[in-house]
């Protein structure tokens, strides 16, 4: 299965809009987000439009953790957690100080995170980190990610190419 990865959206939905049509026009409805989503506008707008998403807290986020249970579509892990995809332990944290403590939960094969806004892959020790940069544009280009969770294909993508 396929997910756009993204990350430090910073409310910015015209960006979020063009990148999970993009991912509609290509059959992908459920994503893995690394928090900085930010109001809760944002929040419901990923709700709406996407199948299935995991979310972590960002540090800059102004909705309420209670906005979020109505909401059966997201997976919400708190600051940092482990979800298991097509057999496989997948972390998620938005700071990378965070990595530690993911793996202090469960080994992962791969780790998302944000808060850099800088996309980044790097496999070390087995371990493939992530960060898909920053959808909001802030700082650097407005960047995501893709990601098959069966064949461990991940792509990073510039929104303006797209």
């Amino acid at each position: 299965m396929k997910f756009l990865v993204i990350s430090d959206i910073h409310d910015n939905l015209v960006n979020l809009k063009k990148c999970l049509q993009w991912g509609r026009n290509r059959g992908i409805t459920e994503a893995i987000c690394c928090g900085d989503v930010v109001n809760g506008e944002t929040l419901a707008y990923l709700a709406q439009n996407l199948q299935t998403i995991y979310l972590v807290r960002g540090n800059l986020e102004i909705y309420d953790e209670a906005e979020v249970k109505p909401y059966k579509n997201i997976k919400y892990l708190g600051r940092f957690g482990v979800f298991e995809l097509d057999g496989k332990a997948v972390g998620l944290c938005h700071e990378p100080w965070y990595i530690k403590y993911v793996l202090q939960q469960k080994p992962c094969g791969i780790i998302f995170y944000g808060h850099t806004h800088e996309p980044w892959m790097k496999t070390e020790d087995g371990i493939t980190m992530t960060n898909p940069g920053t959808l909001g544009g802030v700082f650097t280009k407005a960047t995501f990610a893709v990601w098959d969770s069966q064949s461990g294909e991940l792509e990073l993508e510039i929104l303006e190419l797209i």
